[in-house]
């Protein structure tokens, strides 16, 4: 039975690090980059809701977020989470992703996933990692896809957005055996990235 403890993991100039109220203001500042709050199918907070969406965050039992700090700089690009953790199935998802403008169609996504899947896999010892994101979020289904994970379905009907609409949730899968390929897959990617 897997035990998800805080943690922190750091890996191709990356840190990810249990998210606390320190990081408040980096938050503010990486979602006020590109105004990401005003998407409609994210879960960025509105600048101003920074320390309570960290707080929100710290008081769900089944969730441990991370802020998303790039290594060199100490500068907050983004927060990402095990969330949905369910120890007698050894299965655990990750979600509530988000990244700074300037930050995202970079290698930071691809790095954050590779962390979170291995630490899930490699340490916790998982059976499953699952994935999901809004009927309408195109890009993160795109980029979900691009990770390789299994597309399970859509639940209809599934959760409110914070325009007061109900959402259908697009879910994916990543079983255990599936992993060595897919690990494989995101390195090779991140090597493309720093040749190109």
């Amino acid at each position: 039975m897997i035990r998800v403890l805080p943690v922190t993991l750091e890996f191709n100039g990356l840190r990810l690090e249990p998210l606390a109220p320190h990081h408040e203001e980096g938050l503010r500042a990486a979602a006020m980059d590109g105004e990401l709050w005003k998407l409609r199918v994210t879960s960025v907070p509105e600048p101003h809701a920074a320390g309570q969406y960290i707080e929100t965050a710290l008081e769900m039992r089944d969730r441990l977020a991370f802020a998303v700090v790039d290594a060199r700089s100490a500068t907050l690009l983004g927060s990402t989470s095990y969330h949905d953790i369910v120890p007698g199935v050894d299965r655990v998802e990750i979600g509530y992703t988000w990244y700074a403008a300037h930050a995202q169609r970079s290698h930071v996504n691809t790095s954050c996933k590779l962390l979170l899947l291995s630490h899930a896999f490699d340490t916790l010892g998982c059976a499953v990692v699952g994935l999901r994101t809004d009927c309408e979020n195109f890009a993160s289904q795109a980029a979900i896809e691009r990770l390789g994970a299994h597309k399970d379905g859509t639940i209809r009907h599934h959760a409110l957005r914070r325009d007061g609409s109900v959402r259908d949730t697009v879910m994916y899968s990543i079983l255990r055996a599936e992993w060595p390929a897919i690990k494989s897959a995101l390195h090779e990617r991140l090597e493309r990235h720093v040749r190109s």
